[in-house]
C-alpha cells in the first residue's frame, strides 16, 4: 500500500488484485468505516460480494452515522458530521456511489451540487444573555502570547505530547479566548483531552482557521447522515450481494501469534442467544472495528432521562476489543482511553417543532427562513454563558425524508453533562427531553412564563447520553491504538477511530473511510494509491493566512516586541526587500 497526491492515480482503475477469488472477508461492525471497507473490496478488490460478510451486533447499520424515526419515540441523531472539500479517500469512494434519489448521479455529484448552490455560512455563531449576539464578529480574541502558545504547540514533535493534556500546554490566554470557544464547541474538545490531538487537528485543518468563526469552512449533507450516506452504501452493498449478518455479536477474534507472523484464526460471535465460532484461513481476511465512540449510548424521551452507562458491557466494542489487546501489545491499549468516562462524554438532544411558536426565535437567531429548505444556522450556535456549555443547531430542513413540512429538526448538545443548569436547576444528565428543550428554549430568549408550556406541547425532544462519545480525544502516546495493519499481520486489519493511521486525524468521516482504503489496499495489495492527506500543513501559503487569521488580521509589525526583537524584524524586512518573498508577505496581509 502506498500514496500519491493529484490525479493521475485518483482516474485510475487497479487491476484485479492476484487470489482475490479464493478470498473471503469478514468485517466486525457496519460502521463508516466497515462499509467503506466493504465498498472498497467491492470496487477496487473486485472481491465477489457473496464473500464480503458484514457482522452488526445492532438490528441496523450506521454505527454512530445514524438518523432514524423510531416508533413511540420521534426523530433521533446522535450527532453530526461536517465535511471538508480535502475529504480525499471520502470522495474517491463517494464518486462511485449512487445516489439513491437521482437516476445517473453518484452520492459526490448531489453533494457537490447542493454545496455550490447553497454554500454554508453562520450568520451568529453564539448567543448570551438569552438570545443576544454574543458580538461574534469573525475575531479569536487571541493575544500576541496565545497566538505563539498556538504556534509552539503546531511545531512541537509528537513524541513530547504523548499523554499531555490540553490544559498542560495553554493557559488562560488561550482558554478563555473566542478561539478556544470556537474550537471546543466545534470538535468536542475539553481542556482535558489530549494537547496531541489537538496539534494534530491543527496541522490537518490549517487551511480553514479562517472559517472557524463563521463556518465557511464546512460542508454538509441535504439529509441526516443516515440518509445521505449510510443507505446509499447500503444500497450499493446490496446491490452487490454483500451479506449482512444482523443481531450477531462478536465477542473475540482469536490469533495464533508467531514470531514473524499474527493470523486471525478464529471469530467468536453470538447469534440468536446461542454462541458459534468461525474459523478462518489465511485466505479469510478479518476487518475489526475495535473500541466505539457511540459504545453504551442510551435514549431518554419527552418524560425521561437517559440513563448514564458506565459499565463496559460483555460483548460491546470496547470488551471485544480488551480481549483482542490482551492477546498482543501490537493490538492498543483500549483501557488508555475508556477507563473514566466522566471524561469522554457529553449528551445530544433531538428536537422537532410541533406548531408554529418555536420557529420564529429560530428565525430571529440564524437570521434565515427555517422552512426555505437552505441553510438555516449554518452550524452550531453555542450559548457561551450556558452552564452545559448547550449549542444548538438546525440543518437544512427537512432532515429527514418522512418529516412533514410545518416541522423541523434540531439537533442540541452540552459539553458539561455535570453541571446544574441555567434555567433548569438540574445536570443534564439528570432531565428529560422536556427539560432540556427548556433550558435550549431560555437560551433563545423564550420568556420565561412560555418556556415550559412550549416544552411541553410545542416541541418533542429526545435526550441521549453517550459515555465515550469523545474517548478517542484522552491522552494517549504511541502503541495506544494499533496500527491498521499491524506489523506482521496475515490476515486482519483494524478500523476506525481507534485505528492508528498517522496520515489524519480523527473524529472525522475522512479518517473512518482512510482506515477502510488502507486496511483493504494493504491485505489484497491493490495496485492503486490511496491518496495522501492534503498537504495545507506544508503549504506556506496556508501557514501565511492561517497566521494572519488566528491574529485577527493583525500585520507581524504590529506584535507586541521589545526593542531587539524590532531590530531584527526591521532587519529582516530589509533583506527580502525587492523579492518574491516580500511579494508574497505582502499578499497575504502580513506586513
Amino acid at each position: 500500500m502506498y500514496y500519491s497526491s493529484g490525479n493521475y492515480e485518483a482516474f485510475a482503475r487497479p487491476e484485479k488484485p492476484e487470489g482475490v477469488d479464493h478470498k473471503s472477508a469478514y468485517i466486525v461492525g457496519s460502521g463508516l468505516a466497515a462499509l467503506a471497507a466493504a465498498c472498497f473490496l467491492v470496487r477496487d478488490g473486485q472481491m465477489s460480494g457473496k464473500r464480503v460478510h458484514i457482522i452488526e451486533k445492532d438490528p441496523i447499520p450506521g454505527g454512530a452515522c445514524d438518523g432514524y424515526q423510531y416508533d413511540n419515540l420521534g426523530y433521533v441523531m446522535r450527532g453530526g458530521r461536517e465535511m471538508d472539500n480535502h475529504f480525499e479517500c471520502m470522495w474517491d469512494l463517494f464518486r462511485s456511489i449512487p445516489s439513491i434519489e437521482t437516476e445517473g448521479v453518484s452520492v459526490l455529484d448531489e453533494y457537490y451540487w447542493l454545496n455550490k448552490r447553497d454554500p454554508n455560512f453562520s450568520l451568529m455563531r453564539a448567543t448570551v444573555n438569552q438570545g443576544e449576539d454574543a458580538h461574534t464578529d469573525g475575531k479569536f480574541g487571541l493575544s500576541d502570547k496565545g497566538a505563539m502558545e498556538i504556534m509552539k504547540l503546531f511545531f512541537t514533535p509528537d513524541e513530547d505530547l504523548y499523554d499531555k493534556r490540553i490544559n498542560e500546554i495553554f493557559d488562560d490566554e488561550v482558554l478563555n479566548s473566542n478561539f478556544w470557544l470556537y474550537w471546543r464547541t466545534m470538535f468536542a474538545f475539553e481542556n482535558w483531552h489530549s494537547a496531541l490531538e489537538m496539534k494534530l487537528y491543527i496541522k490537518r485543518f490549517i487551511h480553514h482557521v479562517g472559517g472557524l468563526p463563521d463556518f465557511t469552512a464546512l460542508r454538509f449533507t441535504k439529509y441526516n447522515q443516515y440518509e445521505s450516506m449510510i443507505l446509499p452504501m447500503i444500497k450499493y452493498l446490496e446491490a452487490n450481494n454483500v451479506q449482512f449478518h444482523y443481531n450477531t455479536k462478536v465477542v473475540n477474534v482469536e490469533f495464533d501469534i508467531q514470531k514473524d507472523k499474527k493470523i486471525a484464526k478464529r471469530i467468536a460471535v453470538i447469534r440468536d442467544g446461542s454462541k458459534e465460532n468461525i474459523d478462518l484461513t489465511e485466505n479469510d481476511l478479518v476487518f475489526i472495528t475495535n473500541g466505539g465512540c457511540v459504545e453504551n449510548s442510551s435514549l431518554g424521551d419527552q418524560n425521561h432521562p437517559a440513563p448514564f452507562n458506565r459499565e463496559i458491557k460483555e460483548g460491546g466494542g470496547w470488551d471485544m476489543w480488551r480481549k483482542i489487546a490482551a492477546q498482543d501489545p501490537a493490538f492498543g491499549h483500549p483501557d488508555k482511553f475508556c477507563y473514566d468516562p466522566e471524561q469522554s462524554n457529553w449528551m445530544s438532544a433531538t428536537v422537532t417543532t410541533l406548531d408554529d411558536r418555536i420557529p420564529p426565535y429560530i428565525r430571529k437567531i440564524c437570521q434565515r427562513d427555517p422552512f426555505s429548505g437552505k441553510v438555516v444556522t449554518g452550524g452550531i450556535v453555542t450559548a457561551k454563558d450556558s452552564n452545559w456549555l448547550l449549542s444548538w443547531t438546525f440543518n437544512r430542513q427537512p432532515q429527514f425524508r418522512s418529516q412533514p413540512k410545518d416541522q423541523l429538526v434540531g439537533w442540541i448538545y452540552g459539553l458539561f453533562s455535570d453541571k446544574p443548569g441555567n434555567y433548569v436547576k438540574k445536570t443534564m444528565r439528570e432531565c428529560t427531553g422536556k427539560e432540556i428543550c427548556m433550558e435550549w428554549l431560555y437560551h433563545m430568549g423564550v420568556p420565561e412564563n412560555l418556556i415550559e408550556d412550549m416544552a411541553e406541547h410545542s416541541a418533542n425532544t429526545v435526550p441521549c447520553m453517550m459515555p465515550y462519545i469523545t474517548a478517542f480525544f484522552m491522552p494517549r502516546s504511541a502503541g495506544d491504538r494499533p496500527a491498521v495493519v499491524p506489523q506482521g499481520s496475515a490476515n486482519f486489519a483494524f478500523l476506525g477511530q481507534f485505528a492508528e493511521t498517522v496520515r489524519d486525524t480523527i473524529f472525522t468521516t475522512e479518517y473512518s473511510i482512510r482506515t477502510g482504503m488502507e486496511a483493504v489496499y494493504t491485505l489484497l495489495n491493490i495496485d492503486r494509491a490511496v491518496p495522501e492527506v492534503w498537504g495545507s500543513t506544508y503549504d506556506i501559503r496556508d501557514l501565511l493566512n492561517a497566521t494572519i487569521q488566528l491574529r485577527d488580521g493583525k500585520k507581524i509589525t504590529e506584535m507586541d516586541q521589545c526593542l531587539i526583537e524590532k531590530l531584527a524584524l526591521k532587519t529582516l524586512l530589509k533583506k527580502v526587500s525587492g523579492t518574491d518573498i516580500e511579494k508574497l508577505l505582502k499578499e497575504y496581509h502580513m506586513i
